[in-house]
């Protein structure tokens, strides 16, 4: 059976999971048997937006770009997993509108939090004015106000965002439902076991 394509649009600050939350899922669809690919922000900064800076035209120019790949996948079954800052709402609805199947994600986490995991330094240099431009301390980043999943990467561990991302799935009709185990014994069985345990005195 054709599956239909999807794009699950992961949006948060620098540092804030998207790109580990991304890696998880798609192992997970992989192993559903799910065509995936996976758009980054550092990987289509090297190849698709090398041309592009970080100005707020270049940005937007650079989600453009990602929106139109992701919207040729999508349509041919694929399910896409993008992990941008894209700190702008009105840039991430008009993504929304045009991929169509879209489904928001966001990682949330404490300006705090990100500072103190950020192995890069960003944060440190971005305070200090040694980076322009640079989104939750000198660019604004714009919450989303109502994503299908809120990831709290902060506080919840790898393993639970990664099931209540694939919970929404489920909901939205994206992938099947996960097959409940089937019960060990029938209703008539569990009776005759009942009163077997109960004649030789195990149970009342």
């Amino acid at each position: 059976m054709e599956r239909q394509g999807f794009t699950l649009w992961f949006t948060g600050l620098s540092g804030s999971g998207k790109t580990t939350l991304a890696k998880l899922v798609k192992k997970e669809l992989e192993a559903q048997g799910l065509k995936v690919e996976r758009l980054d922000g550092d990987i289509v900064r090297q190849s698709l937006s090398r041309d592009l800076g970080f100005t707020k035209e270049d940005r937007d120019k650079n989600i453009e770009r990602v929106t139109f790949v992701a919207k040729l996948l999508t349509r041919n079954g694929v399910a896409v997993l993008t992990s941008f800052i894209s700190p702008y709402r009105d840039v991430r609805a008009r993504s929304r509108e045009e991929i169509g199947n879209f489904v928001e994600v966001y990682c949330k986490a404490p300006l705090e939090a990100l500072i103190e995991r950020d192995v890069k330094g960003l944060y440190t240099k971005a305070l200090r004015g040694e980076i322009e431009n640079f989104t939750g301390i000198s660019d604004t980043y714009e919450e989303p106000l109502h994503p299908e999943v809120i990831c709290e990467t902060d506080k919840e561990s790898q393993e639970e965002s990664v099931a209540k991302i694939l919970a929404k799935l489920e909901e939205l009709g994206y992938i099947p439902k996960a097959q409940q185990e089937e019960a060990a014994y029938s209703e008539k069985e569990e009776e005759l076991v009942k009163g077997r345990l109960r004649a030789l005195g195990y149970i009342t």
